[in-house]
């Protein structure tokens, strides 16, 4: 299963003290053409179509009639939100690709969505971290049962989903919002604006703890937003600062791994996660795919990961995509990062072990690099990794650094990000609204005076009649 990352710390600390401290604000004054890539746009070529059905047979091979879930790895009954997200993004790229019909798509997601709106929910307020996939009871990451908290990160992911789908596919509008409705959210996004994870350790309280880095943690307080939910603290790139590597300023978090117990990792998933499904555009920016982007220091961040993995590969020789991955064996899963805990290309275990073996092109990330920046290393970046698949089980997660092979295991999250990459290559930004939305379930709830109380839902006040 894909691990949570979970960041544990107090409050946020404002400021990073850097010359970039105000790059939020300064880089409203650039143009809005900045001279960069431009993304790969267009129908998709036979060989990339071929790439999307390898990818969603993965899908057929993982999933659970009984629940409607997908296995976060292959043959292994568990999945944590961010899986299911994937799963969700990969079955919504699959029916517009033309992978699946509408009929198989309703029918995955009502058993999907009978799930949401039954299965228990940690201690009656938001979905555990794992699910067991073939029962949609609670457990832990060893897949037995029980409670383990809840992941903000994860949930994001999810409510971004959620959300893409219902403005998609208006006649499941009612049923998101239906399961949504049974989420307590008191303790997860405060008044400030910050998302909190849930951790419940045996013989201990439950402990709600601040979750998220740079990157991951604007990019699921985005999903939030798109709820109504205030998070302006989780959303605030600082406190940041900058390391120079091969002549770029990269950004990462200050929050000190030795004092709070959580490293900051600086990798691909986050920023190409943000490009694809909102455009590197602010929740309330409603406009379709363009190079405007309104969230403008995300996608200059963006750009700086992309442009030092390419400095890498042009001073070492080393082709370069970086992100969080998958292994086939101990510890299972490393994050292969561009900078963490005081240097560069350091890949590390969750416990922070140096694990430099682990180094490898992962297959999501360099197809990430590929769509979102059409260049030279990006072709060579996508012909080294386009190829790394078993026809009957899908993508392999990615290949090592050292020549020493594939990594030998297929999850919901690589083969997920791969199809909505490739649905973004065809059809742009994800995220879309109807020219007319339809009554909404959830915004009905969120204007009335009466009802879902103590749950802390954003509130909406009435609007006068004409």
């Amino acid at each position: 299963m894909r691990y949570i990352i979970v960041c544990l710390m107090g409050l946020l600390v404002a400021g990073c003290g850097n010359k970039y401290s105000n790059l939020a604000d300064d880089v409203v004054d650039r143009p809005n053409h900045w001279d960069i890539p431009k993304a790969r746009q267009g129908k998709l070529t036979e060989k990339e179509m071929d790439m999307a059905r390898i990818a969603w047979k993965y899908f057929e091979n993982n999933y659970q009639e009984s629940t409607g879930l997908v296995n976060a790895v292959n043959n292994y009954p568990s999945v944590t939100w961010w899986d299911a997200a994937s799963y969700l993004a990969g079955m919504t790229s699959a029916l517009e690709l033309g992978i699946i019909d509408k009929e198989e798509f309703d029918r995955r997601l009502i058993r999907f969505l009978t799930t949401l709106n039954t299965m228990q929910l940690f201690k009656g307020e938001l979905p555990n971290k794992a699910y067991n996939t073939q029962t949609a009871a609670m457990v832990d990451y060893g897949n037995q049962p029980g409670e383990i908290g809840y992941s903000a990160l994860d949930l994001g992911r999810l409510l971004i989903w959620l959300h893409i789908i219902k403005n998609r596919y208006p006649e499941y509008a009612t049923g998101i919002d239906s399961a949504v409705l049974r989420w307590n959210f008191c303790n997860v996004v405060d008044e400030n604006g910050t998302m909190f994870g849930a951790l419940l350790e045996k013989d201990k309280p439950v402990q709600y703890l601040q979750e998220g880095r740079l990157g991951y943690e604007e990019y699921a307080a985005k999903g939030f937003q798109l709820w109504g939910f205030d998070t302006t603290q989780a959303s605030m790139p600082e406190p940041y600062s900058t390391i120079n590597l091969y002549g770029y300023d990269i950004p990462y978090d200050t929050r000190d791994p030795r004092k709070l117990k959580a490293h900051s990792y600086v990798v691909t998933e986050s920023f190409v996660l943000d490009g694809i499904e909102m455009g590197w555009d602010l929740t309330t920016d409603r406009t379709p795919h363009d190079y405007n982007f309104s969230n403008d220091w995300m996608a200059e961040f963006a750009l700086q990961i992309y442009r030092v993995q390419e400095a890498r590969y042009k001073n070492t020789g080393i082709i370069t995509a970086r992100t969080e991955h998958q292994l086939a064996g101990p510890p299972y899963f490393v994050y292969d990062t561009i900078y963490t805990d005081g240097y560069a290309w350091n890949t590390i275990s969750e416990v922070g072990e140096y694990l430099p073996q682990f180094s490898a092109v992962a297959v999501k990330g360099a197809m990430g690099l590929w769509v979102l920046w059409d260049t030279e290393y990006t072709d060579l970046v996508f012909d080294h990794i386009s190829n790394l698949y078993d026809r009957e089980k899908g993508f392999y997660e990615g290949i090592f650094e050292n020549g020493t092979g594939l990594i030998n295991t297929f999850t919901s999250n690589n083969n997920g990000i791969t199809l909505e990459i490739l649905l973004y290559k065809q059809e742009g930004k994800l995220l879309t609204y109807l020219d007319t939305p339809p009554v909404s379930l959830w915004d009905k709830a969120l204007e009335s005076p009466f009802g879902y109380e103590g749950q802390c839902l954003p509130r909406k006040k009435p609007q006068a009649k004409k």
